[in-house]
């Protein structure tokens, strides 16, 4: 399995803001050169983990991005949610009379792991 691009720096950025934790917000051009990503690509980046409400946004010259829930509420999951969707990682394609026993094993195995990210929160490993 492998996570996009998108997702990687995601977790880097949601990482930073919570190491940063007290900072009022992050400006897009200032943040996009310290993560070295394009400030096209880091505004999509943004623009999703706010839609998933875990960061906000705010214009004007002050302006910026900012943590919108408390650190300890933000886990691995939120973030990989943010950017890759709910989807499942595995679909059957050769599924016979609806029941295929090898996507219930990847199944069982995909939500082991969700469950698991779900538990894993920033705040603990920064």
């Amino acid at each position: 399995m492998k996570y996009t691009k998108a997702t990687d720096y995601a977790l880097h950025i949601m990482a930073y803001f919570i190491k940063q934790e007290g900072t009022n917000n992050f400006s897009l051009q200032p943040l996009a050169s310290h993560m070295n990503i394009s400030p096209t690509y880091l505004s999509k980046i943004l623009t999703q983990l706010v839609k998933a409400d875990l960061i906000q946004s705010t214009a004007g010259v002050n302006g910026g991005y900012s943590l919108r829930k408390p650190k300890t509420e933000i886990s691995f999951y939120d973030v990989i949610k943010a950017i890759e969707g709910s989807g499942a990682l595995f679909t059957c394609e050769m599924n016979e009379n609806g029941a295929c026993p090898i996507e219930k094993v990847m199944r069982d195995a995909e939500e082991k792991m969700v469950n698991d990210l779900k538990e894993k929160r920033f705040y603990n490993i920064i």
